[in-house]
């Protein structure tokens, strides 16, 4: 044990002296070497010292030119912050550090750039299809330009590449550019100019080293195709206004400038809009006006007269120069009169009969009404206007009509399947009938028209009327017969010209085929049951109605049913039974003879099956019957009746 701890001792001291020696005093600079910044930035330099509790720093340049920059001491680190940079300070920064007798010294390299604003560019002039101009494409503010490159490019084509790589003899902020003249076509309209700058410093972010501006091409046109429209007219009345409105084509849109030639040749302006209005004109406002259209690269002018004629007053009538009225209405006839503020009125008929009217006149306007009108009313009428020493006339024709009410179906008679009746179609209280036209349908068939062309021998509404016999058909059951009747008065604007009337065909049958069956037989023996029905074909369906023949000739009424039965028969029920079909328009007779024979003394013998079979048949006769009747009807057309069908004589 005592020869080891020597050996101990001296490894420990080795250890120690080891990490003594780790912990021995520098400094660190940060940035380490070079710092690029761009000008107005703020730069901070940090000076930082280890292995020293409480070190010492002093900063200067490598010329010990000024700082420009404060400095903040906090315990092992020194910061030097200069402000928005300048070229006082593009320096080598050196930090001194003083531990006990130990000096340490660190330098870090500040340069300045300066590229903060986009390329610019301009023309020389506005830019003009065939008109050389010179773009410039220039970068404020750049430092240093030694490092700069531009480029200027048309879409995709290059038009021109510089780089200032002369020596710089002075550290200031410049603006540098370069020029290039074209000759702008129309195919460049809206393509792009690219201005693209690059500094090319490797040390500052790529995103930082080019900056471009793009333009596009806007080629301006000089003015053209000047265009002027009036309204209403170049030619007006005094107190009248007229609207006119000037356009031009051009790039950009020229500007309009409205003015008027002056008697000395001079332009009196009056408008920088579009259009120019002027109201209540006079007769001085004639003359030359001049539209001219200016835009940035040139001017076009278009000029026209407009002419102011001494005011006149006109005079109008309403509601126009003709009007048909309708006999008993009221019709007012009114007289209007513009541009005259104290008018007289006075009213008369072309040959001066009475007006039989009303007259009424206020300030610009006077009315005449004919309440109620009549056929005496129809004249022409003329409105006379005096204004000052002038004298207007207006004219109105007034034409009366009579056409109140519907066309007026009526039958002779019933239609009956087969027989002829009249039809006639009455148009009531008509005026005038010489323009009155009836016609005749029977669903679209045209069956007769009529007009009354005659002449009128007394001028007042009558009835006329066009009348024909036709032959109805079972077919024409359910067809609509329409009367229409038109009125050719082409003034007739609030009253139909035209009115009709229709009425739906019912066509009659008189009964026929009436026809009996009996069941089980005409000849029967005594206390036997009989079934006899009745069927008669028409229209409307024939009503049945069964009878006897008495001796004395006379008819005994027994039902009004199909099917007549008779049980128990005796004796006295033999006879002639009649069946007869009645409708409105006829009656069909049958008749059958019914013989009652008396009972056999021989014993009454029963048989079931001869029950059955008696049963069987009664019902089967009369249902055989039914299906002969039904299938009679299926065989006709449609359904029928008569509407106030008159009873025929039997």
């Amino acid at each position: 044990m005592p020869g080891k701890m020597p050996l101990i001792f001296g490894a420990s001291r080795i250890l120690w002296m080891v990490f003594a020696a780790s912990q021995a005093f520098k400094i660190e600079i940060s940035p380490e070497s070079k710092i690029i910044a761009q000008f107005g930035d703020s730069v901070s330099l940090t000076c930082r010292a280890t292995g020293c509790e409480s070190p010492f720093f002093s900063w200067r340049t490598q010329i010990d030119s000024p700082l420009n920059g404060k400095v903040t001491n906090e315990g092992t680190r020194s910061t030097l912050t200069m402000n928005s940079v300048s070229f006082e300070n593009e320096h080598h920064y050196l930090c001194t550090a003083t531990c006990g007798s130990e000096k340490w010294e660190k330098a870090v390299q500040v340069e300045i750039y300066s590229f903060s604003k986009d390329p610019e560019i301009h023309f020389s002039a506005p830019l003009e299809i065939g008109k050389p101009v010179t773009v410039t494409c220039l970068v404020p503010d750049v430092y240093p330009y030694d490092r700069l490159e531009l480029d200027l490019l048309k879409g995709n084509h290059l038009m021109k590449n510089q780089e200032f790589l002369e020596d710089m003899d002075r550290k200031s902020l410049e603006t540098k550019s370069l020029e290039v003249t074209f000759t702008p076509v129309s195919e460049d309209i809206g393509k792009s100019l690219v201005c693209r700058a690059q500094l090319h410093i490797e040390e500052i972010d790529a995103k930082l080293k080019e900056r471009e501006t793009t333009k596009t091409v806007q080629v301006n046109i000089s003015p053209k195709n000047t265009v002027i429209s009036v309204n209403p007219s170049t030619s007006l009345q005094e107190g009248n206004s007229v609207t006119m409105a000037c356009s031009s084509d051009g790039v950009p849109v020229p500007e309009i400038l409205w003015s008027k030639k002056l008697d000395n040749g001079n332009l009196q302006p009056l408008s920088g809009n579009a259009t120019l209005t002027l109201i209540a004109m006079r007769m001085e406002d004639s003359g030359i006006y001049v539209c001219e259209a200016v835009n940035l690269v040139g001017r076009n002018r278009e000029e026209v007269e407009l002419i102011v004629q001494e005011k006149t007053f006109a005079v109008e009538i309403y509601p126009g120069s003709q009007i048909a009225a309708q006999i008993g209405d009221s019709v007012v006839l009114t007289c209007g009169v513009t541009d005259c503020e104290s008018p007289s009125f006075s009213w008369k008929t072309q040959i001066d009969s009475p007006l039989s009217g009303k007259v009424w006149s206020e300030g610009t306007k006077s009315t005449l009404t004919l309440s109620p009108a009549s056929l005496e009313n129809e004249h022409f009428y003329l409105c006379t206007v005096t204004c000052g020493h002038k004298k207007q006339e207006k004219g109105i024709r007034v034409d009366l009509y009579s056409f109140p009410t519907d066309p007026e179906i009526e039958m002779s008679g019933p239609l009956v399947n087969g027989n002829p009746v009249s039809v006639s179609c009455k148009v009531p209280d008509v005026y005038p009938f010489d323009r009155l036209e009836i016609e005749l349908l029977k669903g679209v068939h045209i069956m007769k028209t009529q007009r009354f062309l005659e002449d009128m021998d007394k001028r007042s509404p009558e009835t006329k009327s066009l009348e024909m016999t036709f032959i109805p058909t079972i077919e024409d059951t359910g067809k609509v017969l329409v009367c229409q009747a038109r009125l050719d008065i082409d003034e007739m604007e609030f009253e139909p010209k035209q009115r009709q009337s229709t009425q739906t065909l019912h066509v009659n049958v008189a009964p026929r085929d009436t026809t009996i069956l009996v069941s089980p037989s005409t000849i029967l023996k005594e206390g036997s049951t009989v079934n006899m029905t009745c069927f008669s074909d028409g229209l409307p369906a024939p009503k049945i109605m069964w009878s006897k023949h008495l001796i004395n000739g006379d008819l005994e009424p027994l039902s009004e049913s199909t099917t007549l039965t008779l049980i128990s028969t005796k004796i006295e029920d033999s006879g002639i039974y009649v069946c007869e079909g009645s409708n409105q328009v006829g009656i069909s007779r049958k008749e059958v003879e019914l013989i009652i024979q008396g009972k056999e003394n021989n014993k009454d013998y029963f048989s079931p099956e001869l029950l059955v079979l008696y049963c069987a048949s009664s019902l089967i006769i009369p249902a055989i019957g039914m299906i002969i009747y039904f299938a009679r009807k299926a065989n006709m057309k449609g359904s029928y009746s008569l509407v106030e069908a008159q009873k025929p004589k039997v």
